[in-house]
């Protein structure tokens, strides 16, 4: 389970203090899938940053299944088993698929067919790519789903993604799509998406609506979606 517990962030602007969240406070259950949606500007990447352990609030309390990581570094975070995906995820010139998911898994040894199944699961032919360096001759999409399959190999019990469909094409868009979908099927995460996308934002169980760094909207898909949909009729 996540707890944010009054979470504030600012920053300080010339003179003034411009505050980026808003006490913000959210319970979110184990192996569910979460979206944060909302207008750009709202905070809904610093939240994520703030969980992952990137951005420090600056004010508040995170717990994550009941220890407090609040002060934990990116480091101690990550060996709890909390991952962060970004928007536009590096790319490693040198370095193959099959090493970074290694370095991904760390003490423990992946076989090429461990690999290899990591790479299938995000729908990647795995002969085509386990021996490809991570540069720029892949395409925004196939990084990023490589990127999930570093995430799988971690093993990670908490996932973030950060606006996954930013600036993939839309047959990537639509793999990724099945991809999330078929992580969330096998109810071992708490995965959370920013996105703005509603195909992305129907495979949510729960929707938490954020503008104006504060949380205006928090709950099943099936109560929330509707006020989305309304919302951006006249858009």
């Amino acid at each position: 389970m996540l707890e944010l517990k009054h979470i504030s962030y600012t920053v300080q602007e010339g003179e003034e203090e411009l505050g980026i969240l808003r006490d913000i406070s959210l319970t979110l259950d184990n192996h569910k899938l979460v979206v944060f949606t909302g207008p750009n500007g709202g905070g809904k990447t610093t939240l994520a940053k703030i969980i992952m352990g990137l951005v420090k609030p600056t004010a508040g309390q995170i717990l994550w299944n009941g220890q407090d990581i609040t002060d934990l570094g990116i480091t101690e975070r990550a060996r709890l088993g909390i991952s962060y995906g970004f928007q536009q995820p590096p790319r490693f010139k040198g370095i193959t698929v099959r090493r970074l998911l290694n370095v991904a898994a760390g003490s423990q040894k992946l076989s090429k067919d461990q690999c290899c199944q990591y790479l299938t699961k995000v729908g990647l032919c795995a002969g085509d790519y386990i021996d490809r360096e991570v540069d720029a001759s892949l395409s925004g999409g196939e990084v990023k789903r490589i990127e999930i399959a570093t995430i799988l190999a971690r093993k990670a019990g908490l996932m973030i993604f950060d606006e996954p469909e930013a600036g993939i094409d839309l047959w990537s868009f639509a793999k990724l799509t099945e991809t999330f979908r078929m992580l969330h099927g096998t109810r071992e995460n708490t995965i959370i998406v920013i996105s703005h996308q509603e195909r992305i934002i129907d495979l949510a169980d729960e929707i938490v609506m954020i503008s104006g760094g504060k949380v205006v909207r928090h709950g099943p898909k099936e109560e929330i979606m509707p006020h989305i949909l309304a919302d951006t009729a006249g858009m």
